[in-house]
């Protein structure tokens, strides 16, 4: 039996399947880490440590990590980055790699469906590669056990046929080192997350780091932009560097039409009420949450499918998207009722809030 057949994906009986440009590995794992109608973000990245604005403490035990692989001429241990969209995970899994001076390999949990893809993926890795797996807490648990000898072992078991007859062949991997990416940490199992010898959480972006990520922008996008300007981007940004690039690329795009060119706070500010950024981040989508909630029903309690009904929203959009940011502003309250607008949304919408407590109904016979 050759080795293209050992490699090839399992079949859905256990069995291994014929290889198939549809199974093929190379289409799951990308050399490249961005596609090229990217590479503007990409260009954005920063590619190392000293260049990583922000989250000092991960920095920190990044850098000591990094250092003794170096000394040591060894992968780095298995690391795992957890937080909220858009506060440089994948960035983080670039500058690993850099800093190693490794090749980086990348794929994503939804696109790795069955072991037999990813003992393929691992089995091409070279020594010292990074293999950078985004919303890992997405495997499939097949797949994820394959995981488990793979980042302990250095090794993947491959079944070949099925029935009395099977048996299993073990493979010796590269050293390699795997860094994850989630979301939802805790949709991932105690096994996998056990693995990894750093756990991460990115925490939301102060104002003054966002400030310095805009100028630093603004200098790559060769826009003119003082500190004025820089600021007023940064607190509307929601302490996400995501969100203030693409708001920078908004303003930007504003001054060029109705301004100079240049940014300022002024002109800053009258770029974001453009697009429908307020003094607080919300954007329009959001802010309609809060509005549906004090105008249509008062400021509350009503439960959460019939605020995403007024708002033409499915429920987990409205749950997972809009609610987050709402309630860390102070401004929604989730009660065993149903949400509840607070003192401080009324307040924001420039609207008079209701005599009664919102969090209480008056008797059936009141």
């Amino acid at each position: 039996m050759t080795r293209s057949e050992i490699l090839a994906p399992l079949s859905g009986d256990g069995s291994v399947a014929a290889a198939s440009p549809e199974t093929d590995a190379a289409e799951l794992l990308s050399p490249d880490p961005l596609p090229a109608d990217r590479l503007g973000e990409a260009a954005l990245r920063p590619r190392s440590l000293p260049e990583f604005v922000g989250q000092s403490e991960l920095k920190g035990h990044l850098d000591v990590l990094l250092g003794a692989a170096r000394k040591r001429r060894e992968p780095v241990d298995h690391l795992l980055f957890a937080g909220p969209p858009g506060l440089g995970k994948t960035t983080l899994a670039h500058i690993v790699a850099n800093e190693l001076d490794a090749h980086l390999q990348t794929t994503s949990g939804p696109a790795v469906e069955r072991a037999g893809d990813l003992a393929a993926m691992l089995t091409k890795i070279e020594p010292g590669d990074v293999l950078f797996i985004d919303e890992i807490h997405r495997l499939p648990r097949p797949v994820e056990e394959v995981l488990y000898p793979a980042m302990e072992d250095f090794r993947i078991d491959i079944v070949l046929g099925k029935g009395p007859a099977a048996r299993s062949i073990p493979l010796d991997l590269a050293p390699f080192t795997l860094v994850g990416a989630t979301t939802r940490t805790g949709l991932i199992t105690g096994p996998l997350r056990d693995r990894f010898g750093l756990v991460a959480r990115l925490d939301f972006y102060t104002a003054d780091d966002l400030v310095s990520i805009v100028e630093r922008t603004a200098g790559i996008l060769d826009v003119t932009i003082d500190t004025g300007g820089a600021a007023e981007i940064a607190n509307r940004a929601r302490g996400t560097p995501r969100i203030a690039n693409r708001l920078l690329r908004q303003v930007r795009d504003f001054s060029e039409v109705h301004r100079d060119g240049r940014i300022d706070s002024a002109v800053a500010a009258d770029g974001l009420d453009f697009f429908g950024v307020d003094e607080l981040g919300l954007d329009r989508a959001t802010r309609a949450v809060l509005e549906a909630l004090c105008r249509n029903f008062g400021g509350g309690p009503v439960g959460l499918s019939t605020l995403a009904i007024a708002v033409s929203e499915p429920t987990e959009t409205v749950e997972d998207v809009y609610e987050p940011y709402l309630i860390q502003q102070g401004l929604l309250m989730r009660t065993p009722r149903g949400r509840v607008a607070t003192s401080a949304a009324w307040v924001h919408l420039g609207l008079e809030a209701p005599q009664s407590d919102p969090d209480t109904q008056p008797g059936l016979f009141a």
